[in-house]
């Protein structure tokens, strides 16, 4: 599996890339090829261009979970397409997989809309809709894992917003997981679930007790002592041979995380492959 970072807070040093705080990669495994998430706007599709990466031939466009920093991007893209398809330029359109509350409006006071722009209606008419709670299959090892079950009681338990008019517990919020040689890679967008939850349902739906990465982001951002210690503890536990914790986990966090864990530099551009 290769994946390469299209979007994230920052940039790797010396590749002249654009950040911003929002999240998505791309992952070539099995001989498909798979968005994961399409940050705030365009940049992704730029830094991809610059890259020399192709995003109009896509077999699999998966959201991690509604909020605008990972679908407002999608707009852009569903014009990339209609642009391609105009001019005559060869393209294959992805299937969309993803929850069936990803396109639902959710608000914050103060702010509006934080959620999807786009509505699953008007996205199924430039794309193939494959709207689940299920985990499934992506290709022969990577997994789509569903909703995720919260079994722990230091994370996943506080709401974020308004949905429907009820406190949103974000249980949109979900993952992939790669069943690699050397255990699994969970590849995250906020782990608003909770990475601890999020790991734990890796594990079941793959069939794979070890862990060699966490890719993503694991909405570490002053979280309560408590949640903290619950996180490291169990981070420590898997023994991991990386970690790129990034996105929504806050430099205090990832400096915890780093007495754990070996936590690796990431950034836009940053390319990874896994057996």
């Amino acid at each position: 599996m290769k994946l390469t970072v299209l979007v994230d807070n920052t940039t790797i040093i010396d590749r002249y890339f654009l950040a911003e705080p929002a999240f998505s990669v791309l992952i070539e495994a099995d001989g498909q090829r798979v968005l994961f998430d399409c940050g705030y706007s365009d940049i992704f599709l730029r830094n991809a261009e610059k890259m020399g990466v192709d995003l109009l031939h896509l077999d699999h466009l998966v959201f991690s979970h509604g909020h605008a920093d990972h679908t407002w991007g999608v707009e852009p893209l569903m014009r990339a397409f209609s642009i391609a398809a105009m001019e005559g330029r060869p393209h294959h359109r992805p299937q969309v997989t993803a929850h069936p509350d990803v396109f639902t409006t959710r608000t914050f006071p103060g702010m509006g809309e934080i959620g999807a722009l786009v509505s699953a209606a008007k996205l199924g008419e430039h794309f193939s809709m494959g709207l689940t709670r299920e985990p499934g299959q992506l290709t022969e090892r990577l997994w789509f894992l569903g909703e995720i079950p919260r079994e722990n009681d230091f994370e996943g338990k506080n709401p974020l917003g308004v949905m429907n008019g009820a406190p949103d517990m974000l249980l949109d919020d979900t993952a992939l997981a790669w069943k690699g040689d050397d255990g699994l890679v969970v590849i995250t967008g906020c782990s608003h679930a909770g990475i601890c939850n999020i790991v734990e349902q890796a594990r079941r739906v793959c069939g794979e007790e070890r862990v060699t990465d966490i890719v993503g982001g694991l909405h570490l951002l002053s979280p309560s002592p408590r949640q903290l210690q619950g996180t490291l503890a169990y981070i420590k536990a898997l023994n991991l041979s990386a970690l790129h914790a990034c996105h929504c986990t806050d430099f205090p966090s990832r400096k915890a995380l780093a007495e754990v864990a070996p936590q690796q530099e990431v950034g836009v551009g940053l390319v990874l492959t896994y057996g």
